[in-house]
């Protein structure tokens, strides 16, 4: 196991405990004790609301159209908080945003949230931080999961998690979906790089380190620079029979158990607060309907005790696509009396809608909904949000340090791995002919991956433009004076250089 050096150790721990002083700890009873005191104040409305998330397009100017740069519509956001009174939102709605403009958003969003609605309870932000705060511009950003796991050191990842978890915070979200825990053992499935590999053990150790970087150490009250974790996607989310994202997995049971459980036991273990739960189906069960596997298996036999977030449109997908709800409404009844304790809806207010239909005509009994949103003010009061929801200025001082950057180049460098070297290839000459060739090799959004900027991290126009290509990297490295453009050529919708 590789480590870092003593001094440069004590270094970066010191900025992350100096951040961490002044936070008051408070117990789980008081805690307990603060949430049940809120919920008798509710109204079964409010409750809804605090198990509804809606993603911030939802909110933008000029809605169902969104451009750049995103503008809210304060209409529309009142709308949403006041008279839906929704408790959570996510995502970017474009591309990525400058931390100064993340300021803005959340202080508008927690703005109306705590001072304009009846009880001020505030948002819960939620964002998909998966290889650092790659939503927010210019933040550190690591190699993919896959590449990290490569590295093998249990440290590093938990330093990433630290890393990705400040930045995310000085972006003012409190809330990051990630860890991914699904063991990659289906080739052909398409996400396959945002796992810690194949084997459970290494997904176990690095997945619970994860979760503690993001975290901290101390299981009750999470640190200012510290952010929630969400181990996703659970259950048996990476092993799709036909390798297609989305699509149906085959597992038995013991083979459930020895490969898939495992690393979600490490994560609850370790304190993870959140987890979001598998799209799809085992065996032909859907997690969101499954009782079993959401209540049975995660709270009676794994322990679990914070809240479950559904996937991207995942309980509306009961009816529209497993077919295992005969009506919208019928999805929303099975999936919240399965376990699921918020809906990321994500666009409209049919969850809340229809919940409340369900709720008042006794299909859904109230404690049910007692339960969810007790769970979910909990971990609102653990972060907290209730004695300051707003981003923290003072977070912005160590945002992409040159410390973060040191640590971000060790993982880049142990990440590496070489397959061969052939006639000792590598390092190359000076004066050897390199063909670099392929319609990816002079792009850098391929060397980055999906979430970074933008969801699928495609836009091309939107990468900072001083970092090198692998085919501008080459010509760095061997000379570029030797490299003829003349010679470039159309080859299946690819290129090839000479050089």
């Amino acid at each position: 196991m590789k480590k870092l050096s003593g001094v440069f150790l004590i270094v970066v721990f010191s900025l992350f405990a100096a951040i961490g002083q002044g936070f008051s700890q408070v117990s789980d009873a008081e805690i307990n004790g603060k949430v049940a005191d809120l919920l008798s104040k509710m109204t079964v409305e409010e409750k809804i609301g605090q198990m509804t998330q809606i993603s911030l397009e939802r909110m933008a100017k000029n809605y169902p159209a969104v451009l750049e740069p995103l503008e809210l519509d304060p209409k529309m956001l009142r709308e949403v908080l006041i008279d839906y009174h929704v408790g959570s939102l996510l995502n970017v709605a474009t591309s990525s945003h400058s931390v100064d403009r993340w300021h803005e958003i959340i202080t508008q969003i927690q703005d109306i949230a705590t001072k304009e609605t009846r009880l001020g309870i505030p948002v819960i932000y939620g964002i998909d931080a998966i290889h650092g705060a790659s939503y927010t511009k210019d933040a550190t950003l690591f190699p993919q999961s896959i590449g990290m796991a490569a590295t093998w050191n249990v440290d590093l990842i938990k330093k990433n998690g630290e890393i990705t978890a400040y930045e995310t915070r000085a972006s003012g979200i409190p809330w990051n979906f990630n860890p991914v825990l699904g063991v990659g053992r289906q080739p052909l499935w398409s996400r396959l790089w945002e796992t810690f590999g194949e084997d459970p053990y290494l997904v176990s150790r690095l997945g619970a380190a994860y979760v503690k970087g993001l975290e901290g150490e101390n299981k009750g009250i999470i640190a200012p620079d510290k952010v929630a974790s969400c181990a996703k996607h659970y259950l048996g989310y990476s092993f799709p029979l036909s390798g297609k994202d989305r699509t149906p997995a085959w597992i038995p049971d013991r083979m459930l158990r020895e490969y898939f459980v495992p690393p979600f036991k490490a994560a609850i273990n370790t304190g993870s607060l959140t987890i979001m739960a598998n799209s799809s189906e085992i065996n032909g069960i859907p997690v969101h309907s499954s009782y079993y596997y959401l209540t049975e298996l995660l709270r009676n036999e794994l322990g679990f005790k914070g809240f479950v977030v559904s996937d991207w449109l995942d309980i509306k997908n009961l009816h529209e696509r497993e077919k295992v709800a005969a009506s919208h409404k019928e999805a929303v009844k099975t999936a919240v009396m399965a376990g699921i304790d918020m809906s990321m809806v994500p666009l409209d207010f049919s969850f809340y809608d229809l919940l409340l239909e369900l709720v008042k005509e006794g299909s859904v009994p109230e404690s049910r909904i007692d339960e969810a949103v007790s769970r979910i003010l909990k971990v609102k009061f653990k972060l907290g949000l209730f004695d300051n929801p707003y981003p923290n200025p003072d977070l912005k001082t160590n945002f992409a340090s040159d410390k973060f950057t040191a640590i971000n180049l060790q993982a880049a460098r142990e990440s590496m791995t070489l397959l061969k070297n052939n006639d000792q290839i590598l390092p190359l000459s000076k004066e050897t002919k390199v063909l670099v060739t392929g319609p990816t090799a002079d792009k850098l959004s391929y060397l980055n991956g999906g979430w970074t900027i933008t969801w699928q991290g495609d836009r091309e126009d939107l990468y900072p433009q001083n970092k090198p290509s692998i085919f501008k990297a080459i010509q760095n490295k061997i000379g570029a004076g030797r490299c003829d453009f003349n010679g470039v050529f159309a080859w299946h919708g690819g290129w090839a250089c000479c050089c």
